[in-house]
């Protein structure tokens, strides 16, 4: 038998030297083995770290969030906002839909006539034309459009336009279509609006506006920066609280509520926000009220609004109830009006206040300061005093050629020569300085300045109508009326032949004081009279059109023909 150290293989099972570990493997086993060990640790720490932060989370189910801070990028944060307030559906922000450009054209339709671009890449010719069975030509759908999936332009997006689509920081103009806009929306906007920095127009076309969201929108504007254009046709409202969007802080200069089916009750509200003797709206420019139902009353709250208003420049009644009293109102205003009493005392007020303005201060330490801690005797004595000049006030008013009211005519007349005596010097300087800076560096920068402050002193100036030259006329105070509005539309309305008597009166009227003073504006430019009670052929429509044709801007006199030209 064979030894069993002789060819036969070790009972200890040892393995066979070329598969014997060296202490280098050894140790990068070790290595491996440990990495593997901590890897599973870890994986088993996080498991147990997010289970613990699930049943945190469960624990306070109403842990409000961080609040979120808007960077201006309106979609981003219109979103996360939406996200945020749990709302199942959230509108998409989609580019407002632009006619298809000609290729080769800039979007001014000019060729682009540029040199030095990068040369175009060759233009792959149109692939064979698909035939039917019969062998013909199918004709390729056009691409002047593209086909979406069925009521999907029916779903709820905000369209936007942008100086540049590759900057989603510079949207202008935020275009809402058809959709009800509640509160918790609004709330969202309210957020990300004032954040956008080149946001100038907001157009809500037949959104269902409330009364709250209306509130929310009037201190929403605010707050954007160069917020201009408001839009707003066909939402009714029923508190009718628009003047909320005309307040003094407003920077709106164009607002457009066509359609919102306002009433005498609205009308009145907006009169009030566009003037009064306290206080006068001064950004308003263009103000759109066609196709609403206000009647001759809402017409006379907004021409009282008028009377003191000299900053709107068009104003759209078209489409309402308007009747004679209401158009006989707004003439009245176009032309010349008295002052009422609260006028009166306003006018005077500011006059003191002008020629003395430390008239009414009380040095500290005075005894009108502390005239709540005189004696009796004291105050009972000044007031006797006051109800005896009172008296005598009142004796003179009732003489209609009283002294007062001719010293106060007086002082009309001089302050009117002090200002046109200023302004002609002012102009003089001006021209000077202008001239002396012609071939200098900063020439043109002074040259704008200085055509600025003409139009300021000139037409452009705002002029507060109580503090304009007045003639006492019947023991009454009149002046001139409203010559800053020069686009008005009437059309649609229900204006007999007494009512545009009127309106050709104050035409009349204020053709005739255009040709003596030019600075309180240009007067009514442009008035659209269409479709009233009355027609186009009557001899007061005839009067009117002919004086209004030579004042419109767009009016352009035919070319004389070669025989007047020879006669002339």
């Amino acid at each position: 038998m064979p030894s069993p150290g002789k060819g036969s293989p070790a009972k200890t099972g040892s393995r066979p030297n070329s598969h014997r570990l060296t202490p280098a493997s050894r140790a990068s086993f070790a290595r491996v083995a440990n990495k593997i060990k901590m890897g599973k640790k870890l994986e088993k720490g996080l498991k147990e770290k997010n289970a613990s932060a699930v049943s945190q989370d469960e624990e306070n189910p109403n842990k409000t969030p961080e609040p979120y801070s808007c960077t201006g990028n309106f979609q981003a944060d219109f979103t996360e906002l939406c996200r945020r307030n749990s709302m199942t559906y959230i509108p998409p922000i989609i580019p407002r839909a632009r006619p298809p450009t000609v290729m080769g054209h800039t979007e001014s339709g000019k060729p682009d006539k540029g040199k030095g671009k990068a040369p175009q890449a060759p233009v792959e010719p149109d692939p064979d034309p698909e035939q039917d069975l019969d062998g013909e030509g199918i004709e390729a759908p056009p691409k002047t459009f593209t086909i979406k999936e069925k009521f999907e332009y029916f779903k709820p997006s905000v369209q936007v336009e942008m100086e540049n689509f590759d900057k989603p920081d510079t949207v202008t103009e935020i275009y809402i279509r058809g959709w009800k806009i509640v509160e918790p929306i609004m709330e969202i906007f309210k957020q990300c609006w004032p954040k956008m920095a080149k946001l100038h127009t907001i157009n809500l076309w037949n959104c269902g506006l409330s009364g709250e969201v209306i509130t929310i929108l009037a201190s929403t504007i605010t707050e954007i920066p160069e917020m201009r254009n408001l839009v707003l046709d066909g939402n009714t409202v029923v508190e009718e609280n628009w003047h909320e969007l005309m307040g003094e802080e407003s920077p709106i200069q164009n607002l457009s509520l066509r359609h919102c089916g306002i009433t005498d009750k609205g009308a009145e509200q907006i009169g009030q926000a566009l003037g009064s003797t306290k206080r006068c709206n001064t950004k308003l420019i263009s103000l759109n009220l066609s196709g609403n139902r206000i009647t001759d009353v809402g017409a006379e709250h907004i021409a009282l609004g008028l009377r003191m208003n000299r900053n709107l420049m068009s104003l759209s009644l078209a489409s309402n109830f308007i009747g004679d009293k209401g158009a006989s109102k707004i003439a009245e205003i176009l032309s010349r009006f008295p002052l009422t009493h609260e006028e009166v005392v306003e006018r005077r007020k500011h006059f003191s206040e002008k020629d003395f303005p430390e008239r009414n201060k009380s040095p500290p330490g005075s005894r009108r300061e502390g005239s709540k801690d005189r004696p009796a005797s004291v105050r009972s004595q000044s007031h006797m005093d006051k109800d005896k000049k009172g008296s005598k006030a009142s004796a003179k008013k009732k003489d209609p050629k009283g002294k007062d009211a001719k010293e106060e005519e007086k002082h009309d007349k001089t302050k009117k020569k002090e200002k046109e005596d200023k302004t002609l010097t002012k102009k003089a300087s001006i021209a000077a300085d202008t001239k002396g800076t012609k071939g200098k560096g900063k020439g043109k920068d002074k040259t704008k300045q200085a055509a600025q402050e003409v139009e300021d002193l000139s037409g452009g100036e705002v002029v507060n109508p109580l503090t304009d030259v007045a003639d006492f006329i019947d023991g009454q105070l009149w002046v001139s009326g409203n010559r800053v509005l020069i686009n008005l539309n009437l059309s649609r309305n229900k204006i007999a032949e007494s009512g545009m008597n009127n309106l050709l009166k104050a035409m009349q009227y204020q053709t005739t004081i255009l040709m003596d003073n030019k600075s309180g504006g240009t007067g009514l430019m442009r008035i659209a009279l269409l479709k009233n009670k009355i027609s186009q052929e009557h001899e007061v429509m005839r009067k009117l059109n002919d004086i209004m044709l030579h004042k419109d801007p767009y009016y352009k006199q035919p070319p004389q023909t070669p025989d007047v030209q020879s006669t002339t």
